[in-house]
């Protein structure tokens, strides 16, 4: 599909996006997506570079999931919604997608991930009130978990290590209580997501 890309330059440009992308037949898009280069695009005129965000499906038959990937910008119109697609979960904002593929990539139950952010999360606010913090899953290596914290230092990242025994732990307990408080409060509808405890206000 073409879409029409506004610059500041005040040149608009046409680039080719996809509707919809499969991870095991384009598999090497999964790379893309880890190293932030897909979808970028550069404006003929200026040469500036752009990440646009599009409303984009995600399949990975292997995986047995499909996504709908949603733009940061849309994230309001998906609390507001009355319908989500069928045999569909929602991702919002690019960045969400490459981290849940990268949960899945490794093997990793997502809910179970996104319940160990919330709690490095909220010790993180309470020691830096002040800060607006932000966390996403990285990898897995055979003793932790690696998360990336943003926000807590201007142009830093800290880095949570959470011991892979605490993933099994709690991989354990959401097996046998999957619709606890906690993994209850992560999902709206077709949505998991640690934003669904963290969002703005506005957005309760």
């Amino acid at each position: 599909m073409k879409r029409k890309i506004p610059c500041p330059c005040d040149n608009s440009f046409d680039v080719e996006v996809p509707d919809e992308i499969n991870l095991d037949t384009d598999s090497e898009i999964i790379d893309e997506i880890m190293d932030g280069s897909f979808m970028n695009y550069t404006c003929p005129s200026c040469e500036k570079k752009h990440k646009p965000e599009f409303p984009l499906t995600v399949v990975w038959p292997s995986k047995k999931v499909r996504y709908e990937v949603l733009p940061e910008t849309e994230r309001g119109q998906f609390y507001r919604r009355k319908k989500d697609p069928p045999d569909t979960e929602t991702l919002i904002s690019y960045p969400e997608m490459a981290e849940r593929i990268a949960m899945l990539r490794d093997g990793l139950e997502p809910a179970v991930v996104e319940a160990l952010k919330y709690y490095v999360l909220v010790k993180a606010e309470e020691n830096y009130p002040d800060r607006e913090i932000t966390m996403w899953y990285q990898n897995r290596s055979p003793d932790a978990l690696e998360y990336h914290l943003m926000g807590i230092r201007d142009d830093e990242v800290a880095v949570s290590r959470i011991p892979a025994e605490l993933y099994e732990k709690k991989l354990a307990e959401y097996k046998k209580h999957p619709k606890s408080e906690l993994f209850n409060s992560l999902r709206i509808r077709n949505y998991l997501s640690i934003q669904n405890i963290m969002r703005p206000e506005e957005l309760l």
